[in-house]
């Protein structure tokens, strides 16, 4: 039963996280096992173009899973604003402050903090360039998303020519609010 939940709710994120969900178990399984080393999966600026990853030459990262965590929790929690967080019981807050609750925390338990903040600032770059800036007076999108990703991850495109079949000439079916009332015909003789 449990089993069954948790492949329905697999199958029912947006196919991105459900991507991304799949790459982090996999990785994090390899790398448990044994089949890869963590230094298999570095940042090596030799071998990815330059220009996607400037923040991480300037800070020294070789890992960049964590700051992109941060980055999505960060999205996620300005777009669901209301939502209301509960952080090992200790405390309750809104959506908004989820990141800086994570960072507060990692300074707590003394952990760099930086790949921390590299995440809520890219994360907070991105959210005003795609939900904020174009909501503006003269304001507009200024990330645009690859046509090879569209193509990808996009479902068919509606046909403007379907015309569906009236309900009359659909097959099978019933005929819904057709019948009468349980318990009309006692009503009647009364």
């Amino acid at each position: 039963m449990a089993y069954q939940t948790f492949q329905q709710e697999y199958w029912q994120m947006p196919v991105v996280t459900r991507m991304y969900t799949t790459a982090c178990v996999v990785t994090t399984l390899s790398v448990q096992l044994e089949l890869i080393t963590p230094f298999q999966l570095y940042f090596n600026p030799e071998l990815i173009f330059k220009r996607y990853q400037v923040i991480a030459l300037f800070v020294n990262l070789v890992f960049l899973g964590q700051a992109f965590t941060i980055m999505l929790v960060y999205i996620w929690s300005r777009r669901n604003r209301y939502v209301r967080m509960n952080f090992f019981g200790l405390l309750t807050f809104k959506a908004p402050l989820l990141p800086w609750v994570l960072f507060g925390f990692s300074l707590v338990l003394g952990n760099s903090v930086t790949v921390d903040l590299i995440g809520i600032t890219v994360g907070h770059a991105y959210y005003f360039l795609e939900d904020v800036f174009p909501q503006q007076h003269g304001g507009f999108r200024t990330l645009k998303t690859p046509g090879f990703l569209k193509a990808l991850f996009d479902g068919p495109l509606e046909d403007p020519n379907y015309q569906p079949l009236p309900e009359e000439d659909r097959p099978g079916g019933f005929h819904w609010g057709e019948g009468q009332r349980v318990g009309a015909e006692q009503d009647q003789e009364n």
